[in-house]
């Protein structure tokens, strides 16, 4: 199933997109895709539901603005420095071990909303990522089980203020917690449509020039060791997004650099998860 949210900011919807591309509203199954709906079993319940409802859902109007295809998660957690080429291009080892760090839930925004630039940003930075969306309740899980806790999946463009994140002291979550600095979406994608995660294409492109194409095939550690590791520090709950790495083509990473400036548009996407397309903005 393809799950997408819509509707004004803090007032979205439930959708699915259906195989022939029709959008429908699934309010009157009663629940947000969410946390609470994830943990009681919500998606094999939806199907059920969709099984005897689907016709006589409305269809959603397709000037409708998309949300976030999750409702706010009880945590971001990115992968850092998990493409080899990334890590070189950032003048990094790659890592022995996943490197993790944490994005403000308060930086989620749907899929085409605008980035905005912070207040005094000089380095906004884009990276197109393979979100994977946790399914139920994973503490110290191995490996070899892994993948029964992920729902699916969905494009997050890991956007980081670079002067923020590497010369403003402490972790990294300063240059990257900014508000719309994790648009997300626009579908979560239910892990059984996507047969392979680590081969799938993901690519992004600034005003029209690609600046970042790739594929998950190169991903340092995989979708499966991630979830395990993850979960040996902190306990997954329903609906928290793993950021998993981004690959070559930041900003940061070009010679010289390039960031960011209001009225860019960037678009990105992954195999058999969609496409966004955000404009940039200065923050007010």
């Amino acid at each position: 199933m393809k799950l997408f949210r819509f509707g004004e900011i803090g007032k979205e919807k439930p959708g699915i997109e259906t195989p022939d591309g029709k959008r429908l509203d699934c309010s009157a199954f009663g629940e947000d895709w969410s946390e609470d709906f994830l943990d009681s079993n919500g998606l094999e319940r939806l199907s059920h539901w969709l099984s005897y409802k689907i016709n006589s859902l409305p269809e959603v109007d397709r000037n409708a603005r998309i949300g976030s295809p999750i409702k706010r998660p009880s945590k971001i957690i990115c992968v850092g420095l998990n493409y080899s080429l990334h890590a070189k291009e950032s003048g990094m080892a790659v890592p022995e071990v996943p490197i993790l760090f944490m994005k403000a839930t308060s930086s989620l925004c749907g899929p085409f909303d605008h980035i905005i630039i912070p207040r005094n940003s000089t380095k906004t930075d884009w990276e197109v990522e393979l979100a994977v969306i946790i399914g139920k309740k994973a503490t110290y899980v191995s490996k070899e089980d892994a993948m029964e806790y992920v729902a699916g999946y969905a494009v997050h463009n890991d956007v980081s203020e670079r002067d923020f994140q590497l010369h403003h002291g402490g972790q990294w979550v300063k240059g990257k917690s900014a508000d719309n600095f994790a648009p997300l979406g626009p579908y979560l994608v239910t892990k059984d449509e996507i047969s392979n995660p680590h081969n799938l294409r993901l690519w992004l492109k600034l005003n029209g020039e690609t600046m970042q194409d790739s594929n998950t095939s190169d991903l340092v550690f995989d979708v499966p060791t991630l979830v395990s590791y993850i979960s040996q520090y902190m306990t997954l709950l329903p609906g928290d997004i793993i950021s998993t790495g981004t690959p070559s083509g930041v900003g940061l990473g070009l010679k010289p650099p390039r960031y960011l400036k209001e009225g860019d548009i960037v678009e990105l996407g992954v195999e058999g998860l969609g496409i966004s397309k955000q404009v940039a903005v200065h923050a007010k």
